[in-house]
This record gives structure tokens, sequence and C-alpha cells, in this order.
């Protein structure tokens, strides 16, 4: 049977980690406030107002121990086996006649997107918004495939509001479209297993084709079927699949939204998706994502981002005794790179890779040593209260392009400037002990532990 995303609530449901809320729950408050407050457990509604029929499932995953279970493995080990099934090859997406995802087909004025209940994320936001769509379409001039998250806002009209990163695939292609003066097909995927997520949010060289990636993740074929409005394929095993497209030369408000940062991503005139197929489950379950700090989506972006990282540190100086990498302690905004150092100056020299991968993200880049949890953030705050001299374990380094999304950081706009971007700065902490290689000097660096039983 394929893995998708009611295998995946199976695991939850026999693990203890899936709560049913079978009170009536409305998607302008409820839900949003509900998953906003919930980091232990994921949850599922059962009884949404105004959309009967209709379940919404949310903070699936909700922590590293959710993510374990989707990897069959302990939740510190969850990126050395990402690693590991990344590094086995990608495996290639296998065509179907059709699947579960085409048991109801709705196409012209029956393909009311409306009616699917999406909901209000945060207090600022302007209304219903998908958080948890992965977005697929393909170069028109290479074929290939690109499959991504992008914020969908619900308009009155039926119509969803996009906000495409400049710079990023989408955008490269969707420009594409705009030179010839036609639309972009997008088939936009709702509720899946956590794999179609972690590959979407893997960054990788442009071609990269994240279906495949799931596919390794996986560990089997992802299977694909044929769109019925739009010249596209999207997995079919899938909750929803909204057939859209993309709309040339066409840009109307979108935002605020409440981001991944915990802050709200401005408004601006952006492009528009024109809905004209829907194809659902005939019980179809609707994958709410909250997308703000310290919840569901974080883990999306953290753990690709750590895996990335991660393989990149393996090769740094040849070889470095790497334990784990985490993008998830406070924001994606900070590293933690869990090591044990053998040389001095080897900390720094991994720090400075963990900076500049092939992400924009990372603005603080901590290594600690392996007796610190890097996914206990009161354990990595002890080690750079209790293993750090500023004037010498910290660097900055000036002048270097940051993520559009972190408001700390001044925009770079002038006359002239093609592409606005922000441009900040990096810290490293070097909260690692002495290494290996000076015994002495580690030696007064043994933490503090109970009595062991003889």
């Amino acid at each position: 049977m394929a893995k998708d995303m009611r295998t995946y609530m199976e695991q939850l449901q026999r693990a203890g980690e899936l709560t049913h809320v079978s009170g009536e729950v409305s998607v302008e408050v409820d839900i949003g406030r509900r998953l906003f407050e919930s980091k232990d457990k994921a949850l599922l509604f059962e009884n949404v107002k105004g959309f009967p029929g209709w379940k919404v499932l949310g903070q699936a995953p909700a922590n590293m121990r959710h993510i374990g279970l989707a990897f069959d493995t302990a939740p510190n080990n969850v990126v050395k086996e990402f690693a590991r099934r990344v590094d086995q090859g990608l495996v290639k997406c296998k065509m179907v006649e059709t699947g579960p995802v085409k048991q109801k087909i709705l196409t012209g004025r029956d393909a009311r997107v409306l009616d699917i209940p999406a909901h209000v994320i945060g207090e600022l936001d302007p209304g219903r918004y998908i958080a948890g769509g992965l977005c697929i379409v393909r170069d028109p001039d290479t074929g290939l495939r690109n499959v991504s998250f992008h914020r969908l806002q619900l308009r009155e009209d039926g119509k969803l509001g996009i906000f495409m990163v400049e710079g990023r695939h989408t955008w490269h292609i969707y420009r594409k479209y705009e030179a010839q003066n036609k639309p972009m097909p997008m088939a936009v995927v709702i509720g899946h297993h956590p794999m179609y997520y972690f590959a979407a949010a893997y960054t990788g060289p442009l071609g990269l084709d994240e279906l495949e990636v799931a596919g390794a993740l996986l560990g089997e074929p992802v299977e694909l079927t044929k769109c019925e409005t739009i010249d596209l394929e999207a997995p079919a095993h899938a909750e929803i699949v909204l057939e859209c497209e993309v709309e040339p030369n066409l840009r109307e408000p979108e935002g605020p939204f409440s981001e991944f940062s915990g802050y709200y991503g401005g408004r601006a005139e952006r492009a528009v998706l024109s809905v004209k197929g829907i194809t659902t489950r005939k019980d179809a379950i609707y994958k709410a994502v909250q997308s703000a700090a310290l919840t569901e989506s974080i883990f999306y972006n953290a753990l690709p981002m750590a895996v990335a990282i991660f393989r990149d540190l393996r090769n740094v100086a040849g070889y470095v005794d790497l334990k784990d990498v985490s993008c998830s302690w406070g924001s994606t905004f900070n590293v933690v790179v869990q090591m044990t150092p053998r040389f001095y100056g080897e900390a720094r020299q991994v720090l400075l890779a963990a900076g500049s991968s092939l992400y924009s993200h990372q603005k603080i880049a901590v290594a600690v040593d392996e007796d610190i949890d890097i996914y206990d953030p009161q354990d990595v705050a002890w080690a750079i209260a209790t293993r750090v001299n500023p004037e010498k374990d910290v660097t900055i380094i000036p002048s270097v392009r940051g993520h559009i999304l972190d408001n700390s950081l001044p925009w770079v706009e002038r006359p002239g400037l093609t592409t606005p971007h922000r441009l900040g700065s990096r810290m490293l902490i070097d909260a690692t002990k002495p290494p290996t290689s000076d015994p002495e000097a580690r030696k007064p660096f043994e933490r503090v532990r109970p009595p062991q039983p003889k």
C-alpha cells in the first residue's frame, strides 16, 4: 500500500500522538488558535462549522518525535537517516491511470475553492489561507518539474493570491511563461505523507525533481496521475489537488500573512491563480498547516535545511567528526551543529561552511559538542553561557545577503536595482570545548552527571 497522509495518521494514532477534537470549531478562529497552542499532539478536527463532512488535520508533525515516526527512527537520528536516503539516490516517479485523489472530480463552476475548510492562520491575516499547498509546475523550456511551498490567499472571487519569492525556482519558471504571455499551469497538492512536504522544502540545483526526492524518502516511487484540466501530473494518493493557472502579467494585492519567522509577511501586488478544477478523495481530509514560529511549518523548512547543511559539512577539510545539525532552535535563521572538534579552529571552519550553504536563512550558526542536546534550547543556551569567551569565540561576518523575510535586516533598494534584497551579517558562535587533541584543556569542561549504578 502506498504511503500517504492516512498511513501516517495511523502511525500517530498507534503511538498515542493524535488527538481527536469532536467539538465544533470555526475556520475563522478556533482551528488556528488550537493549532498554535498544540506543540505536543497532532489534532484532527472532526466537526468544522459551515463545512459538513470535512475533517481537518494539523500539527502533524508537531515535533521531532512525530518526525521520527515518519522516518521510523529515533528523533535524534532523523537528519542522518534523511541524508542516507538521499545519498542512496533519487527514485523516479511512476505514472498510473488513476488513484484515490480522483474519486471526486469538480470542474468549471463546481470547482469552488471557497468550499474547502482552509483556516485563518494569524490575527492580522486578511482572510483564510492555504499554507500547506505543494505547488507543482513544469519549466516550459526544459520540461523539468519543480515542487515547492507557496502561501495561497483565498479570495471572495474564488481565485487565489500567491507569493513567489523573487529569484527562487517557481518564480524563474513563471517569468518564462510571462515572457510568452501564457498562463503557467500549477497543481496544488493538499494533504499527503510528510515526506512530500520535506522533499518540497529540500533545496537543490535548479532542475531537481522534488517528487523524486520524495520517492527516495518514502522508499517507493511516487505514483502520479494526469490532471483533468491542465497539462500536469499530480500524486495519485493525495487528499486534494487544485488544478490552477497562474495568470501572466497580472498582479493584485496579497497579504499580510503569518510567516514562519513569527512575523507578518507584507502586503504587495502579487500574482493570481485561477482554479480550473479540483479533484479529491470521496471523504477528503484537509491538511492545515499553521504557519508561524515554533509550529508545524518550521519543521518543513528546518529539517530539509539541516539535511542539506549536514551533507555539506561532512566534507569540510576532508572529514569532520560531525554528529548532527538542527535548524529549529528558535527559528530557521539559526543553525546548531553538533560535532567533536579535533583541532583548534576546526569548529570555526565548520561554522563558516554552515553559514554559507544553498540556503539564505542561517544568520546565526552555533557549534556544540556531542554532550549537548541540540533539540533542547536550554542545553544549547547552557553551552553558549559556559563554553563561550565572546572576544575569541564569536565571529561576525558583515555584508552577507539575508533572507527576504528576516525583518531585522535592512533592504537594499535603489534606482536601477533589478531585484530588491536584504543585506546583513552572520554570527558564528563556537560553543565547543577545547579539541580532543588537547585533552588537558578539554578535561575541565566535563559536565556534571548524576551518580550511576555500578
